[in-house]
């Protein structure tokens, strides 16, 4: 298949290409490479694909350049904000399904920068459902995040809850993108797919989140700042099952009808089984055989204290559940963690 997938040199979207290139599909990948975090760790992820510095350099011009370790794989450095340079790549290829993980992420950075979120998960998303009006794809699936849930109270969550108590701009985003993909898909007849996303972690993983700023901190001997007092559950999802659950999903049959009803789904993908954080630190400095050095804090504007999620509806509807433990996954990230900063 001819698969585009943005935000390629992000954590998903990396892991992602370099699966769908190993079983051969023609993949078109994108990204605007910000600096949200560090570019190099971004780059190392396209180097890791295949990506020379010379090849790189090309696609900073938005021309696609060949991977050399997959003939199959091409990147282009592209803002979602750039609608002409969307749409012509769009017309250029006719992709059999869009993949889009490309987003401004972080729940309290976007307290601080609303603006980021408006201008890449908004406007971004918009340019993507306009280019797929005029050049359609066979599917498009879509990043949405379990940040919609807000403040509910019913555990675990369930793609039937109501979604409309979001508490940080970034969730509030997300749900947006949700919205949009549902009307564009009763418009024009666009199969679309929401992945509500539990806590993702693994090798490669982003800077900003817990797992890579605990692993950080407890082997510089640097303290870590634990939010609500420590008094906080996740359900953290490794991300082998994550870059899983897309591909089984991305394949699902159409669910249209023959009438006007949009063929809009979404889907929990979620371990299924909350940690506490407490926990989760101390599987950490078993696995680093080290000690956490633990700074308590109250708890952070725009979080929640607990996330559960229900993937009942993932398992019925492409048999697939994740199941990759806590003490695997954290293992597997401890070991590129020390490989990668040597």
């Amino acid at each position: 298949m001819k698969i585009l997938v943005t935000g390629t040199a992000g954590f998903i979207g990396y892991h992602l290409a370099k699966r769908l290139a190993e079983e051969n599909n023609e993949i078109c990948s994108i990204d605007n490479i910000n600096d949200y975090y560090d570019v190099e760790l971004k780059y190392g992820r396209l180097g890791s694909l295949g990506f020379s510095q010379n090849s790189l350099e090309k696609a900073n011009k938005g021309d696609l350049t060949v991977s050399s370790a997959y003939p199959s794989l091409r990147f282009a450095k592209i803002d979602l904000c750039d609608q002409e340079l969307l749409l012509s790549l769009f017309s250029n290829n006719s992709f059999d399904i869009v993949i889009h993980l490309a987003a401004q992420a972080g729940v309290r950075y976007s307290i601080t920068n609303p603006n980021a979120y408006i201008s890449s998960n908004i406007q971004g998303f918009l340019n993507i459902l306009e280019a797929a009006r005029k050049y359609p794809p066979r599917h498009i699936v879509y990043a949405s995040s379990s940040s919609v849930y807000g403040l509910n109270a019913k555990t675990p969550f369930s793609e039937d809850d109501p979604v409309n108590s979001p508490v940080s701009l970034y969730a509030a985003t997300k749900r947006s993108n949700e919205l949009m993909a549902h009307s564009y898909s009763h418009l024009y007849h666009i199969p679309v797919t929401g992945l509500r996303f539990f806590t993702v972690y693994g090798p490669w993983g982003r800077p900003d989140m817990a797992p890579y700023i605990f692993t950080k901190s407890i082997m510089e001997g640097k303290p870590i700042d634990v939010f609500n007092n420590g008094n906080m559950m996740r359900d953290f999802t490794y991300i082998d099952d994550i870059v899983e659950g897309i591909t089984r999903v991305m394949n699902r049959k159409s669910a249209r009808e023959q009438n006007d009803k949009a063929d809009a789904a979404i889907y929990n993908i979620g371990n299924g089984g909350p940690v506490r954080l407490m926990d989760f630190i101390r599987t950490l400095e078993d696995e680093l055989g080290r000690k956490a050095i633990i700074n308590y804090k109250p708890m952070q504007m725009g979080d929640v204290v607990a996330t559960w999620a229900d993937c009942s509806a993932l398992q019925r509807d492409t048999g697939f559940l994740p199941q990759t433990s806590l003490s695997s996954g954290i293992k597997k990230f401890a070991e590129w963690y020390k490989e990668y900063h040597n």
